[in-house]
């Protein structure tokens, strides 16, 4: 039986430009990966309009509009399926907590991985919602295997044998804030800024090299956000190689290895 890794994650485009490489290299390679996408980005800018202003064609066309992004992107990452959670962007973090979980446990049960891909805690830049899908999902993947958990589908237990969290280095930082811009999330009138995470605290590097020209055709299948990725457009080849040739993680649980040395396979232990 193939492998199979899935990615929950908050909007579309983050499959592409937080794990794209990742995921196209282990879809390449005969991994079954599966997307999990809790909501459709209906919040957001499209191009160059912001939200609620003249010529932006309002959250629910927005909606369907990157559905539609996220469906090419996937194609191109190689995905093999993709579900929604139907929540809406910008309200993750004020969603139902018995109810989200109840969802992505079923996504879980119903597809079975074997890895599991999220964001970390710190949400990358401290977006709220990709702060609430890495607690949803680290909590739904620790009750996934409880059969006392009932998620309303009548589905099986399942174990994920592995959970890993997103986890930029500070040299993936520094080139992707050069070849972009300083990321920061304002809430509640307060900035966060990305952080990277220490390099001796990632327990998984992954080698993207030969995916990176995937990931860069998938990132722009996102036409309503080029716009903020505008500056990736005029990167020599070696810059994007840069970007997305490597990508690393945080082991957060396992149950078939440990240990200090850093892994180059999320499968580790499972082969």
């Amino acid at each position: 039986m193939a492998l199979r890794l899935m990615a929950v994650l908050a909007h579309p485009d983050d499959e592409s430009l937080g794990c794209g490489g990742t995921l196209a290299t282990y879809a390449a390679a005969g991994v079954e990966t599966f997307l999990v996408m809790a909501t459709r980005g209906e919040a957001g800018r499209c191009g160059e309009h912001l939200r609620g202003s003249p010529g932006h064609p309002g959250p629910e066309a927005l909606g369907r509009i990157r559905e539609d992004e996220l469906r090419a992107a996937a194609a191109i990452l190689g995905l093999r399926e993709i579900a929604f959670l139907d929540y809406r962007d910008q309200e993750l973090d004020r969603a139902d907590v018995r109810e989200a979980v109840a969802r992505i446990v079923h996504e879980l049960r119903r597809t079975r991985p074997d890895v599991v891909l999220t964001f970390g805690p710190d949400g990358a830049y401290g977006h709220p919602d990709h702060i609430a899908i890495s607690q949803l999902t680290t909590t739904a993947v620790a009750v996934a295997a409880d059969p006392s958990f009932d998620s309303g589908a009548g589905d099986r237990p399942h174990r994920v044998a592995k959970l890993y969290y997103i986890a930029w280095s500070t040299s993936a930082w520094a080139a992707y804030q050069d070849a972009m811009k300083r990321l920061v999330s304002k809430v509640d009138g307060v900035d966060r800024q990305a952080v990277p995470w220490p390099d001796w605290s990632i327990t998984t590097v992954i080698d993207t090299r030969a995916s990176w020209e995937t990931v860069w055709r998938a990132v722009s299948c996102h036409a309503t956000q080029m716009g903020i990725f505008a500056k990736l457009k005029d990167l020599e080849p070696g810059l994007h190689e840069a970007l997305w040739g490597v990508q690393s993680f945080y082991r957060v649980l396992s149950t078939v290895n440990g240990g200090r040395q850093q892994e180059r396979d999320l499968f580790e232990g499972l082969r």
